[in-house]
């Protein structure tokens, strides 16, 4: 290899540079506008239980204008996800191997997902129960779309989209950035938990809680395992099963939701 092929490794600053562009497209605005939101929630003259948070709001009240908007919505927020898939690419394959995205154990990274799924559903449930009960949640609304033909595909479409760009980014992105920058394991495995909860802090104090204790529990078992798929396999689960049992949920328990019995 000659002189002229060979490319340094980028400065610390430039991988610094990189995280900032990343997280602005995304997460890191999500993070800064939860945390403007729920000063605003503080300070505002209606208690916090008794405020809402509409998840996946119409866009229109024309439905095929709401339709096309909500499918704009989730494609550009996937830009920040190919973004990281351009930046962790590698010329052989498997090219995202940094991820564990291999397409070999499938099965066992599904499955996984599976109970990871169970070791947090339950728990997350119970923890927004006695979080309405304490004023610690505003009211989630996580299907705010007029029923029509087209409303669970897209409802499951920004299940997945939540899960991707929240996944890609915070385990597989910035994990192997704060690698590559020197940081130990539990050092980034905080920062992370710590950036997924403040994306959540529109929905009250004690979203911040649950999803840090998420974040920690993710961030361990990525840590061990170097495998994205059963988290993105997880992730997913919970947001659809929260999106497409919202209904029922909230006509079984309206006071749960903020609604009249």
């Amino acid at each position: 290899m000659s002189k002229r092929d060979f490319t340094p490794p980028p400065s610390r600053a430039r991988i610094w540079w990189e995280i900032a562009i990343v997280l602005a497209l995304g997460l890191g605005e999500s993070a800064i506008y939860s945390i403007v939101q729920l000063a605003y929630r503080l300070t505002d003259s209606t208690p916090l239980a008794d405020q809402t948070a509409t998840l996946n709001p119409s866009r229109s009240d024309r439905e095929i204008f709401d339709l096309i908007y909500q499918i704009l919505s989730i494609s550009f927020s996937i830009v920040p996800v190919l973004l990281v898939c351009f930046l962790l690419w590698q010329a052989s394959r498997p090219h995202l191997g940094r991820l564990g995205l291999d397409g070999t154990r499938i099965e066992r990274d599904t499955g996984r997902g599976v109970l990871l799924v169970l070791a947090i559903g339950i728990p997350g449930i119970a923890l927004y129960v006695v979080g309405r009960m304490l004023g610690l949640f505003v009211a989630v609304d996580p299907a705010g779309l007029d029923m029509h033909w087209w409303t669970v595909p897209i409802l499951l479409l920004s299940a997945a989209r939540a899960s991707i760009m929240e996944e890609f980014v915070v385990l597989g992105y910035l994990f192997a950035r704060l690698k590559q920058l020197g940081w130990g394991i539990w050092p980034i495995i905080i920062a992370t938990s710590v950036l997924r909860a403040s994306y959540h802090l529109y929905q009250g104090p004690g979203a911040f809680i649950g999803n840090l204790a998420m974040g920690l529990l993710f961030g361990w078992l990525f840590a061990r395992t170097g495998r994205l798929l059963p988290f993105l396999v997880a992730h997913f689960l919970i947001d659809a099963t929260v999106f497409i049992g919202y209904p029922w949920a909230a006509a079984t328990f309206p006071a749960l939701f903020g609604l009249p019995g």
